[in-house]
């Protein structure tokens, strides 16, 4: 699995904070937060990929089924949050419920890590601007960014990574990778380009930017922007040919790849002249993503509750859902619409059930939790420092 290169990280963030317009760099600064290692490395020298292995080894298939689930309950309350995560999900996103009024989110994600060793991945949707959780977050986002230069990109992203790791999450899902088909495409907003060489190029500068601090994330794989409709309530089909995809939207998923992104999201997306199911249930996109794109890192599924959202009854069922992604090559298994406090344990059971059935292969099952945990002990081993920069001089 790609490392994150520590050395630059806080060189890269002042950097790109002191080209931000003056507007954009109203946070709270001065702050600093230095990383302080949580899990050991290995004592054999293996590096992060042995000891995942290792620790993933010595699981239950109970456990390894708990670790690729990130679940979600709304509440800002650190003992419900501590108490959840103790049935070992190896993720949580945080949703707007989650963020105090307050806005020291540190208190929900000190709760949320707790005593685990390692620290479960702690997630966010924090694209800035539409999708923004982070009401702290004023920098310029896609609905302008996509007319700016590219250096604005980075500037822009490389400041909201150190924001949201700032609040103790580790995990961004907030590069939008779609190229959307015209403006009144249900991305368009949230898109940083309009067209595959534009979002390509923004794309890119966002992954590099964000990757010294946070994990990044490329979504909603393999393109939004092809597919009409809103995949919260529906499953967008398009019956766009893989070479035509190739030409196209998949230019800023293989770009933000080659960049180093951390996780790639698969939407429940229907390319019907691919696949007629959605490619997060898709065998053949997994397949695709792994070894046309040459992505190696880890595969989450975008919110496992909209395909039961979409009124289809093949997809009612969120454990289904789950076992299924699983199957076809996902690593993490995300769950937030409709999700109660039993919900993601319920994923993990159903998981653990079809592997024991021979439904899932132990190996799969295996190869999603060493995934998981690799990018688990890649975060919480971050020995850097990095500092909000107060005292750039804006440029203008």
């Amino acid at each position: 699995m790609r490392r994150r290169p520590a050395a630059a990280i806080s060189a890269a963030v002042i950097v790109a904070l002191g080209m931000l317009s003056a507007p954009a760099v109203a946070v709270d600064a001065p702050a600093t937060r230095a990383s302080v290692p949580r899990a050991p490395a290995a004592a054999d020298g293996g590096g992060i990929d042995a000891r995942a292995a290792q620790l993933v080894e010595r699981m239950s298939t109970a456990e390894q089924a708990a670790s690729v689930v990130m679940g979600h309950i709304p509440t800002t309350d650190p003992t419900a949050l501590a108490s959840y995560m103790q049935q070992g999900f190896g993720g949580f996103i945080l949703m707007g419920a989650n963020v105090p009024e307050s806005r020291d989110v540190t208190v929900v994600t000190d709760a949320l890590v707790a005593d685990a060793d390692p620290p479960p991945l702690l997630a966010i949707d924090q694209e800035g601007g539409i999708v923004s959780r982070l009401g702290t977050d004023t920098y310029p986002a896609s609905t302008s960014l996509k007319t700016q230069p590219v250096a604005a990109t980075s500037a822009a992203f490389a400041a909201r990574a150190a924001l949201v790791a700032r609040s103790g999450i580790d995990v961004n899902f907030g590069t939008v990778a779609d190229v959307p088909a015209d403006s009144a495409s249900f991305i368009f907003g949230r898109a940083l380009g309009a067209d595959p060489q534009s979002a390509a190029e923004r794309v890119a500068a966002a992954t590099a930017a964000q990757e010294p601090v946070v994990a990044s994330t490329l979504k909603h794989f393999p393109g939004h922007g092809a597919a009409p409709g809103d995949s919260h309530h529906a499953i967008p089909s398009t019956t766009e040919t893989l070479d035509e995809w190739r030409a196209t939207d998949a230019v800023p998923f293989a770009a933000g790849v080659d960049a180093g992104a951390s996780l790639l999201m698969f939407g429940h997306l229907a390319y019907t002249a691919v696949d007629a199911a959605p490619a997060s249930l898709s065998p053949a996109w997994h397949e695709i993503a792994r070894d046309e794109l040459g992505f190696d890192g880890v595969i989450v599924t975008d919110d496992l509750g909209m395909l039961s959202s979409s009124g289809i009854a093949a997809y009612a069922d969120p454990v289904a859902n789950a076992v299924t992604a699983l199957a076809a090559g996902s690593d993490l298994l995300l769950m937030i619409a409709g999700s109660t406090p039993d919900t993601a344990g319920q994923i993990a059971a159903g998981i653990t059930a079809a592997v024991e059935a021979g439904t899932v292969p132990e190996e799969r099952l295996v190869d999603a939790a060493t995934r998981v945990m690799a990018l688990r002990l890649q975060q919480a081993t971050a020995s850097t420092e990095w500092t909000l920069c107060a005292q750039c001089t804006p440029v203008d």
